[in-house]
């Protein structure tokens, strides 16, 4: 059987018809999800209840631990994208988002995240962060420090006005 012109032109636009439905199909799959302002309800997590709630001044020491991979480019609490490489953090409490000012207390290093996710859900722990945020913190590799976290007020009220006008858009 001899494979006309016309057939061949057929198969052809049926192949790039179906490339393209496929590719349609692998598109973002969290395109529609949208950063928000969020403080949310008391919730509770393996027996543990959290209350988040607005704070005029936060500051608390305790365990930071991070994490990566595995929240690598999923939506956060907030509906932000997670970049791991990104300045952020979780915490179970303060509204999302906030700006936080976390010192790791053996070594004096400090940097400013961006508190967008909800965490952390290990007993005894304070605040996850980024893994990029770990590293400038040194305690990376070993995977958890002794931290005090300090809500920055002024920031964390502009990252909010930030969010809340971009969902009006």
């Amino acid at each position: 059987m001899q494979i006309t012109g016309y057939q061949n032109m057929k198969f052809r636009l049926w192949v790039v018809f179906a490339m393209f439905f496929l590719s349609s199909c692998a598109g973002n799959r969290y395109a529609n999800v949208k950063p928000h302002y969020k403080v949310g309800n008391s919730y509770q997590i393996a027996g543990q209840w959290y209350h988040p709630k607005e704070y005029q001044q936060y500051q608390k020491t305790g365990i930071a631990s991070w994490y990566g991979k595995p929240f690598h480019g999923r939506p956060t609490a907030n509906g932000e994208i997670y970049n791991q490489n990104a300045l952020t953090a979780a915490h179970p409490t303060l509204p999302l988002p906030s700006v936080v000012r976390v010192t790791n207390l053996d070594n004096g290093r400090s940097v400013v995240l961006r508190v967008n996710d909800r965490g952390p859900f290990v007993k005894n722990r304070l605040i996850d962060v980024s893994a990029r945020a770990a590293k400038l913190l040194g305690f990376y590799d070993q995977g958890t420090a002794r931290v005090k976290v300090e809500l920055l007020h002024k920031e964390s009220a502009a990252a909010a006005q930030q969010v809340q006008t971009s969902m009006r858009r």
